[in-house]
Parts: C-alpha cells; structure tokens; sequence
C-alpha cells in the first residue's frame, strides 16, 4: 500500500513501477496459498521465475523492465563495464530483426547472459529472505537495513527517484518491525518474505549500483545461505534437507536469546551497510583501505564462528547437522511430513526449556517466549 505513495517521474519508470507491482501482487498470492495449503518447492521456483518474467517486461520483442547487465569490482578496476541505472541502460532485443523480411526474427542470444544473471539475483534474494526468516524480527530487521542503505547510496548517486521508492519501501519495512518483534504479534509467512526479497532484488538493480555493493548490504544472509547450502551438498544432502546449521541457530546453540540474537545479526548487517558506502565512492578511501575494511569484516565473521563454537563446547552442545528442523511462518520450501514438524516442535522446546534452567541469560527472562512456529 505504501508504493501508492510513489510518483514515477517518466514513462519507463512509470512501466518499471507497475512491473514490480505485479509481480509482487504474484508473489504474495502465490505464497499465501503456500502459507495455508503448501506448496512443493518446484512449484514456487516456477512461479517466482514467472515473478521474474515480470519484472523483465518482455513484449514487442524488447525489455521495458529491469535487467542485470554486469558487475564491478569494489576496489574500483572494472572487471566490466558497471551495471547503469534503469534510466541509462541500453535496449535489449529479444529477436535480431534481419534485414530482409523474408527471413524469420531470430533469438537475440546478447539477451540469454543478462536474463539468466537477473533471475539468479532474484529468485536467490527471495529465497535468501525466506530463508533467514526464522526468528521474530530476523528477516524483518535486516531487510530494513538493507533497505535503508540502498536508499542511502542512491540518494548519494543522485538517483532521487529510486531513492524515494526504496525510502518507502524501507519505511513500511521498519513500520511492520514492532509488530513482528519477540514475541511477535504478527507473522508476515512466506508471503511476505518472498515479497521483500523481491523488492531488494529490484531495488538494487534499479539504482544500477555495483553488484558488488548490493553484495555487501545484503552480505548477512546471503553467507549464511550460501553456506549452509554448501555444508549440505558436502553431506550428500539436498539443499532443503532440514538442519540446524543457519546463523541463527548456532548463535542460539551459544545459549543466547531470540532478541539479543538478532542484535547480533543486525549489527553485522550495519557493519556490512557501512562498507557499502565506504565502497561507493561517496569517500575518497583508497583501494588499500577498502581492502582493510573488507579484511575486517572478514576477521569479524571468522572470530564470531570461533566464538560461537567455543560456546557450544563450553555449554556441551553440538549442533545436529543432519536433524530435523522445523520452518518458519509456516514455510514450505523445507517442509516434511507433520510427524517430523511435530517432533522437531518438540525436540526444540526441550532443547530451549533446558538451557533455559541452566543459564540465566540477560533481557531473556524465564517467561518470555519464543515464536510460536520454529526456524529452520
């Protein structure tokens, strides 16, 4: 409701407002079925491509949407040439038009490389944001952050437009985030995860902002997926097989509470915002201090895992890679059958009961509880 608010300011941006529109409308429908019946995970992935087709805009034999030409390199020595806002990009043709009429349109392969790239950054930004939606406020408040610093490089950039609508995306974010707060009032469900990974795929297109950078905004849980996706093929396991190897819950596994667990998140989200700025060129910095400043964030993530496991050992908890884990908000992109729901249900509150009775940890009193449906 709050992108009713927004004035497109030309007719491209008007066609490229109402793209992301529609798609997020598909999106939403999609997985509130999803939320309430289920839905298989080939099923989503076809229908979040749809959502993608969307947002391309194809028709006329050419692209009215957005498109993710090419990246470049944040210590600044281009690897391409840098992906160009909405309003500077070139036009892409589906058909090469011959010059004779008698011979048929055929395919413009220049457009495969662009479209696979835009799909790839969509549908795994949807995913990553469902994903890491496994705690009361995770997802809310790190796509909130995220959005807040897409607003802020490109209002920086000069891209007032894209500014304004990320400005408003970012606000109804942060204005959802109370009531989704532990213990949360409201679940936002697969519908609504899916919708603000859609919306930060188009928003960091939009401003045509080195891929690089939208990397680093979105760097929390873009690793954590990536990791965990990693661990899983290593084991020989699907990538939906159920675990409990995100972020989130070996930080839980250290014994520390649902909101100072995503203080912990958010504030590697800001460091990761910050950088992204750093990185813009907004500061003058040289390559060697972008360097430091990535090494950093690097020492940061490896000292947070290091400590992480030493809590785990000192508490005498082991993380069970391969046990059954339950998903949040009503996911189904992991689900099982009920009888493993219901006994990861209960495996967790036995799990939390415990810890609970041995430590006492602080802004986490015994009475507090937790989200009523589980992470994955």
């Amino acid at each position: 409701a709050s992108l009713l608010f927004y004035k497109p300011g030309s007719t491209n941006e008007v066609i490229i407002y109402w793209l992301l529109i529609a798609a997020s409308l598909l999106m939403v429908i999609v997985h509130a079925y999803d939320d309430v019946v289920g839905l298989k995970p080939l099923p989503k992935i076809l229908w979040q491509t749809g959502a993608v087709i969307i947002i391309l805009g194809p028709w006329g034999g050419v692209f009215h949407g957005i498109l993710l030409f090419t990246f470049n390199n944040p210590f600044g020595r281009e690897i391409m040439n840098p992906n160009l806002p909405w309003y500077l990009q070139p036009t892409l043709f589906l058909f090469i038009h011959p010059p004779s009429p008698d011979i048929q349109p055929s395919i413009s392969f220049a457009a495969v490389p662009a479209i696979l790239l835009t799909w790839f950054w969509a549908a795994g930004m949807m995913n990553t944001v469902n994903w890491i939606d496994g705690m009361d406020g995770l997802a809310t408040g790190v796509v909130g952050i995220a959005g807040l610093f897409i607003t802020i490089i490109s209002f920086l950039l000069q891209q007032q437009s894209i500014a304004v609508l990320a400005a408003i995306f970012t606000g109804a974010v942060f204005g959802f985030l109370p009531h989704n707060w532990n213990p949360a009032k409201i679940f936002m469900g697969d519908s609504g995860s899916m919708f603000l990974g859609l919306g930060l795929a188009v928003l960091s297109v939009m401003g045509g902002a080195k891929l690089a950078l939208a990397l680093m905004v979105l760097g929390v849980p873009i690793i954590d997926v990536a990791v965990v996706i990693i661990n899983r093929i290593r084991r020989r396991q699907s990538p939906l097989h159920y675990d409990k190897t995100h972020l989130h819950h070996r930080l839980m596994a250290t014994g520390l509470s649902v909101k100072q667990i995503c203080y912990v998140i958010y504030g590697l989200a800001l460091i990761f915002g910050l950088l992204a700025v750093t990185l813009s060129g907004v500061q003058h910095y040289t390559h060697f201090f972008k360097f430091v400043g990535l090494t950093l964030v690097g020492l940061a993530m490896v000292g947070l895992i290091v400590w992480m496991d030493y809590r785990q050992r000192h508490r005498g908890e082991r993380i069970e890679l391969g046990g059954p884990e339950t998903p949040p908000n009503g996911d189904s992109s992991e689900k099982g059958d009920d009888s493993e729901k219901k006994e990861a249900v209960t495996e967790y509150h036995l799990e939390y009961s415990e810890s609970s009775s041995s430590q006492l940890l602080p802004d986490s009193p015994h009475d507090e509880p937790l989200q009523a449906q589980f992470p994955h």
